[in-house]
């Protein structure tokens, strides 16, 4: 059959669209080729279509690949519980602290770059830190109200810890102590800064704990976000997009959802789940800001994360594109606490260490679900979930805008996936 010029001009045209299409979607396997009992994985999607029924979630997608291939990926529910709009497995989801992996990779790119050693002190590269006071609560003897002392801290704060979460700076949305509320009091995630002031406005603040003492959930990844871009001269996005974003294909993943063609696509929590502990409240991606937060502010779909995290498996390649070497990959995931005391509340839980962006699972027993050790992951608090199982050569993406659905679907997907497998 002979091809009429016209039409042999969109053929052409459409290969490269074609060819980008393939490279965005991991291959598709048999359920049973990969080693998951088909009616279970079909159970897992009833259960979570019956959660949407009931109202427990509005929707949600999960995505599941073993040995290279997808044995899993199915949306249930609704994308937007106010248009009914149904879920889809291209929905865009507000990943939250979920960047915080990818803020580490790229950093970690630029370490292998001979840019900056992990024990560089933030000062060398945001001079606001130089000088940081840690504060430290003092009872009053006569039992009154305690006092905020603040005392030199005893080492600088390293990248090193910006990675690991040991700097002493903490979050103020959570928790009740008096350095926590000065974060609530500076009103820290009430403006629209950029990354440099940002850095500036918590440098003035005091530190929760010694750097290098102590585990404690923070704006961490944010600063880090910051020394990125005086490293590199670009932006943070511009740099992730550069190194990271486009290499693997994540067409979908950004600070901010100011193309209108997608704005339609972005998924929304019930109306009663719009705000996180006491100062944070779930935005709009469609309003474009100044700030690009590292630590939490990027947006993407099960799709373009699953590349992600393939890529992390496949030991910092995919698809012939190289983000990291396996060295490095295998240093990120390993036990990075060693002499450090875990903060009161310790996110990565029983049975897990910290290492440079994830959490990492110490032995198979001990965490109080089913998984393997050497496995790692993190969460975004909003409700999505990622893990990595190297020794099952397995992931999971699991998106979701649920807050107060997070803890529960930690456990009860991985003891359901792990319930699914069959060798």
């Amino acid at each position: 059959m002979k091809l009429t010029v016209k039409r042999l001009t969109a053929l052409v045209f459409a290969l490269p669209f074609l060819a980008a299409l393939q490279a965005q979607q991991l291959p598709k396997g048999k359920p049973a080729d990969l080693g998951f009992s088909a009616e279970k994985l079909e159970n897992l999607k009833k259960t979570l279509a019956e959660d949407a029924a009931k109202g427990t979630i509005p929707g949600a997608v999960i995505l599941i690949s073993r040995h290279g291939k997808i044995a899993m990926f199915d949306a249930v529910g609704v994308q937007d519980p106010g248009t009914k709009a149904p879920m889809t497995t291209d929905s865009i989801f507000r990943i939250y602290s979920m960047s915080k992996p990818i803020t580490t990779v790229a950093a970690m790119t630029l370490l292998e770059d001979g840019k900056f050693a992990l024990s560089d002190p933030v000062s060398r590269y945001i001079p606001a830190f130089a000088q940081m006071k840690v504060g430290v609560e003092k009872p009053d003897p006569a039992g009154g109200k305690p006092t905020l002392e603040l005392v030199p801290a005893r080492r600088p704060i390293t990248i090193q810890d910006l990675m690991r979460h040991t700097s002493g700076i903490t979050y103020g949305f959570f928790g009740n102590s008096m350095v926590k509320h000065t974060y609530v009091e500076a009103g820290v995630l009430k403006g629209d800064y950029t990354n440099a002031e940002f850095a500036d406005k918590i440098a003035k603040l005091p530190l929760h704990y010694q750097p290098g003492t102590t585990w404690d959930y923070s704006h961490s990844t944010d600063i880090l976000g910051r020394v990125i871009e005086v490293i590199s001269g670009k932006s943070l996005y511009e740099y992730e997009k550069q190194r990271i974003l486009d290499p693997l294909g994540m067409k979908d993943t950004a600070f901010y959802v100011t193309d209108k063609a997608k704005q339609s696509r972005i998924a929304e929590p019930f109306p009663n789940e719009r705000t996180i502990g006491i100062d944070a409240v779930i935005g709009d991606p469609r309003i474009a800001g100044k700030w690009e937060s590292g630590g939490g502010g990027m947006v993407s779909t099960a799709t373009d994360y699953s590349r992600f995290v393939q890529m992390m498996l496949s030991g910092g390649a995919l698809d012939g594109k190289r983000i990291l070497s396996p060295e490095t990959v295998a240093y990120m995931t390993s036990d990075h606490l060693e002499g450090i005391t875990p903060g009161p509340l310790y996110l990565p839980g029983a049975g897990y260490t910290f290492g440079l962006g994830f959490a990492v699972r110490k032995t198979t027993g001990g965490a109080p679900y089913i998984g393997s050790a050497g496995e790692y992951h993190w969460n975004g608090v909003a409700g999505t979930i990622f893990w990595v199982d190297p020794k099952q050569d397995m992931f999971v993406v699991f998106m979701v805008q649920s807050p107060r659905s997070l803890q529960h679907y930690m456990a009860y997907l991985r003891d359901m996936v792990y319930g699914a497998m069959v060798q």
